[in-house]
């Protein structure tokens, strides 16, 4: 059986209806209304704007049309026109508001109502554009203002009391369902205080029945959740003055007295004001506040919401109110005049001041008050905090016509919505990219409005210390009318921004200017980054990380094609992948000691510049590094040692780090030479070879060395003939050996040559190594070797506990404990039998010789030192084991191993934590000190 006909509406009521933006709800609502309140259908009909407003809202707002069919008398706001028309003032909205609750029996309960009433008058003139986005947003606040007051009002202080703003509520730029965060500054009685502070929080926020009043967050205050609830204003300068964060001092631009005592509201400002606007930044305070935003866009990549968030994504509305807090962190330091505490006002303020420019603060206005409307109407519909854009169409359709989009022949509104939303986040996204340069760029070229002063504030900002070196790399990269350059001037913005994020932006511009001080070169580096901007962030991380890669990138430029595949980046290379690029590479046109030795080295710039990048680029773990490192120099010696075409069996073995398969970038290559065969002429012609391969890894070339290669582990040391036969080598060890020469043994391992021989070479030192007695005298004579090692190699100018290899807990400290683990165990237990101390250290735990949790303390010390000391290297190219001395220094290397706060500080905190955890293993186990210990 069919239902009831639905009742038939006048023309102009259906007609209203049909226009709005999602015609089944508007209907269903003016029904259920016109049943709630009879007397409102003949109202419908008649008044226009009451009628207008009713389906509007329907539309738009569920939460907020439900509201008014259960109270209709809500709708009373629309009764006078004349005020539906005109801006509340902050005066305006206290005295309603005191009216409102000053005679109620429940003060709390007409409080929601009053909020309620005044949130549908605002979204009234929204709908209705009667109030733009600036004045919807001052009254938005003004209505939370009004609301902390008369909270305050209820609660009554007993002790001098104000309200701060923070975020959009200081910035007098409310959304329908922004959380209110609010500081809580007293003077006197600090329980009182806390008394107050509670109360205001639960009359604003509780749930009931009807709702909250506004979500009221106080977690923006000192220590947020842990911290106290309300402090007097020297309390807040203490904190300020010790322990803010970045984000805290951000936050603070946009603090303003919202309730309470005025006087107070001013204690609080003339203490932390000092503390925000000091009169400089620190670039690490930049780089911190950047570092948060490119992590929380990360975290929306991760999550898929990148495009459909319109506040966080790539060209939202963060984008500009980021960047414009930025600038105003840079440049409010000196200049008071952009100051502002909304995010519209403060672009004017940057833009009259010459910090950006007007074209472009206009465009970004317009863009921001689009997106700013878009977040409107998201959360206008239920009153929830939502930044993400519907994913069903039937939504999509619903906000792109609240937005205003109609139908047309050529497009739908839903499209041309969306693609107006694409137009203005691209644009966004363009100019963030290059708002904080471009206008440096156009200053010292001479065409800009920034001062010499201002551009210097700047520059300092983001990293960039020498203004004089900037203008010269800066005018020398950007020279001339040739291609590349042209190319180049477009791509500063873009190429400052991401040197800026780089741990060292002087060194980076520096090495940009070295790798393409060449023509051939330039066109090389330009057609690389002109289509990829992730490729210029990569060549702009190692620029500004590594010294060494900018020298290598000069002398190899196609390598920044390298950067443009990530995937074949990421990719390891095994053994026999360098062993077939050494031979390719060493296929000789010549057989002069010369040309092998050049080969060589060019093979290593080559293949040591990949692992470099891949090492920056956090590519590769320093395990990972080690062993590719390892399988270069293997690969090298390989097929040098192929090349010459030995006439007898001969190996090479690795030892040391080299043997381990743990080489740094410093690393010597330690090797023992053996061969096989009788006779005088064998002797001679097995020692020539030997010669002959130190001389094709060692000897210095016009590209300098490829490794130093190191046999004086032989028998005899340096005195001693650089190859032995096996038997030589079992005569003098069964004879003449000391311990230390066995425990170097440890790390033998085939690197080149003949198999076999290398077989039985490893198997006849075992016994010598490993055996059933290895006593007390034998545990002290290692322990003077490794004090001898300390005494004699500890540079004396250096500080020896800041020393990476031979300080307490650092890299000899684990090997020699390892090593001392191996020897007096490795008879019995012969799966710790490796080389590698890496491996050592799990195989030790995992049969029970040391505990699991020594191990892992060990194994992160290990990983640390070995890391910081490559990355020492890897910065300005010096070969040191210590770390830096300068403060400068550090916090280069700090931000290379990815510290972004205090990056100086933290790595020194985490050096000395880590290899004080891992002396305190040492002394237990290598010396015996603790219960329980190794004796």
């Amino acid at each position: 059986m069919a239902g009831p006909e639905p009742p038939q509406l006048d023309h102009r009521l259906a007609d209203a209806i049909e226009r709005s933006a999602e015609p089944p709800r508007s209907r269903a609502v003016v029904l259920r209304l016109i049943e709630a309140a009879p007397a409102l259908g003949e109202r419908l009909v008649a008044d226009e704007l009451f009628r207008t407003a009713v389906v509007q809202m329907a539309a738009a707002s569920r939460s907020l049309s439900d509201a008014f069919v259960a109270d209709p008398t809500l709708l009373a706001i629309l009764d006078d026109a004349a005020d539906l028309r005109s801006e509340r003032s902050d005066e305006s909205y206290r005295a309603s508001r005191i009216e409102a609750i000053a005679t109620a029996d429940d003060p709390r309960a007409a409080l929601r109502r009053w909020k309620r009433r005044e949130l549908l008058r605002i979204a009234v003139r929204d709908l209705l554009h009667l109030a733009d986005l600036a004045a919807v947003g001052r009254e938005l606040s003004a209505l939370a203002d009004g609301c902390l007051e008369a909270a305050l009002h209820i609660t009554a202080p007993r002790t001098p009391f104000a309200v701060i703003g923070m975020g959009k509520l200081g910035g007098n730029e409310l959304n329908y369902a922004s959380d209110v965060d609010v500081l809580f500054v007293h003077q006197g009685d600090d329980a009182e205080a806390v008394r107050v502070a509670k109360a205001v929080l639960s009359i604003m926020s509780e749930p009931t029945p009807a709702g909250i009043v506004f979500r009221t967050d106080a977690n923006l205050r000192p220590e947020g959740r842990s911290g106290a609830l309300s402090r007097s204003p020297a309390a807040f300068a203490s904190y300020y003055s010790r322990w803010a964060q970045p984000w805290e001092l951000q936050a603070l631009i946009k603090a303003r007295f919202v309730a309470g005592e005025p006087g107070v509201g001013n204690a609080f400002f003339d203490a932390v004001r000092p503390h925000l606007w000091s009169g400089s930044i620190d670039p690490d305070t930049i780089r911190e506040i950047r570092d948060l935003k490119l992590r929380g866009e990360a975290l929306l990549r991760e999550r898929g919401l990148d495009s459909r968030e319109i506040k966080r994504g790539v060209g939202g509305i963060r984008d500009i109110e980021f960047a414009v807090q930025l600038l105003q962190l840079v440049h409010g330091q000196s200049d008071p005049a952009v100051r502002a505490t909304g995010t519209l006002e403060a672009l004017r303020q940057l833009a009259r001041q010459g910090y950006v420019e007007a074209d472009t603060a206009s465009r970004l206005s317009i863009a921001y008050g689009f997106l700013r409307r878009v977040e409107h109407m998201l959360q206008l519909h239920d009153e929830q905090q939502t930044y993400a854009l519907p994913t069903s169409a039937a939504a999509l359709d619903r906000l792109a016509r609240l937005l205003g989009y109609e139908d047309t022949p050529r497009a739908t509104a839903r499209q041309q919505f969306e693609d107006s939303l694409s137009r203005d986040r691209a644009t966004v996204r363009g100019i963030h990219e290059r708002l904080f340069f471009q206008p440096l760029l156009d200053a010292i070229a001479g065409t800009g409005e920034m001062s010499r002063e201002a551009t210097a504030d700047r520059l300092a900002a983001f990293g960039f210390k020498d203004i004089k070196r900037t203008q010269a790399a800066l005018d020398e990269l950007a020279g001339g009318y040739s291609r590349s350059a042209r190319l180049m001037r477009q791509m500063f913005p873009t190429l400052l921004e991401y040197l800026s994020r780089s741990p060292d932006p002087d060194l980076g511009l520096l090495q940009l200017r070295l790798i393409t001080d060449s023509p051939v070169r330039a066109n090389q580096v330009t057609a690389a980054l002109r289509d990829t901007p992730a490729t210029t962030e990569r060549l702009c991380r190692l620029l500004g990380s590594s010294l060494p890669v900018g020298q290598w990138l000069r002398h190899v430029p196609d390598a920044v094609n390298g950067l443009v595949d990530i995937d074949t980046l990421r990719a390891a290379k095994d053994h026999d992948s360098y062993l077939s690029e050494a031979r390719r590479s060493l296929h000789w046109r010549d057989d002069t000691e010369d040309a092998r030795a050049g080969a060589l080295r060019r093979f290593k710039l080559r293949e040591e510049l990949r692992i470099a990048i891949r090492d920056l680029l956090d590519l590769a773990d320093v395990s990972t590094v080690g062993t590719e490192l390892s399988s270069l120099a293997e690969a090298a010696v390989s097929s040098a040692l192929a090349a010459r075409q030995p006439p007898m069996p001969f190996s090479v073995i690795a030892m040391g780090r080299f043997g381990g398969a743990e080489l740094s970038y410093v690393s010597d290559l330690d090797v023992l030479f053996v061969y096989d065969g009788d006779g005088h002429r064998v002797d001679e012609a097995a020692e020539s070879l030997a010669m002959g391969l130190l001389d094709d890894i060692g000897a210095r070339t016009v590209d300098g060395r490829a490794w130093e290669i190191d046999a004086r582990l032989r028998p005899e040391g340096g005195k001693g003939r650089l190859s032995r036969t096996l038997d030589g080598y079992v005569t003098y060890w069964s004879r003449w050996a000391d311990t230390w020469e066995f425990q170097s043994l440890l790390r033998a391992r085939y690197v080149a040559g003949d198999v076999d021989l290398a077989r039985r070479f490893l198997a006849a030192s075992e016994p010598f190594v490993y055996h059933p007695e290895f006593g007390a005298s034998k545990v002290d004579e290692i322990r003077r070797m490794k004090r001898r090692i300390e005494n004699e190699r500890l540079p004396r100018s250096e500080n020896p506990a800041e020393d990476l290899k031979l300080g307490p807990g650092t890299l000899s400290d684990i090997e020699f404990t390892v090593q001392l683990l191996q020897l007096r165990h490795g008879f019995e237990v012969e799966a710790i039998r490796t080389p590698s101390t890496m491996s050592a250290l799990g195989l030790l735990a995992s049969e029970g010789v040391l505990t699991e949790q020594d191990a892992d303390v060990l194994s992160t010390a290990y990983r640390f030192c070995e890391r910081t000391r490559n990355y020492r290297y890897l910065h300005l190219g010096k070969v040191t084991d210590s770390l830096p001395r300068s403060d400068e220094d550090a916090e280069h290397l700090g931000r290379m191993l990815g510290w972004v706060e205090h990056p100086g500080d933290t790595l020194r905190a985490e050096f000395a934590r880590l290899t004080g955890a891992a002396r305190q293993v040492v002394e237990g186990v290598f010396y015996g000190h603790t219960a329980g210990g190794e004796q």
